[in-house]
């Protein structure tokens, strides 16, 4: 079975995994109702709409 012969520097470990660790924005997508952003496939915060039509209790959260 194949074993390292040497163990790896903490330096060398990071560089690794440095591009599981990055962050990432957001999607994000203007609402075609009212022009703000907001993430696909969840009502809009603004205005609650989804879909083309408003949402029962996401308008009411926002007032």
């Amino acid at each position: 079975m194949a074993v390292p012969k040497k163990r790896k520097s903490p330096s060398r470990r990071d560089m690794r995994r440095a591009h599981h660790d990055r962050i990432t924005a957001p999607n994000v997508s203007a609402c075609p109702e009212c022009g703000e952003m907001r993430l696909p496939h969840h009502a809009c915060p603004s205005c609650g709409s989804y879909r083309g039509r408003t949402v029962e209790g996401a308008a009411a959260d926002v007032e």
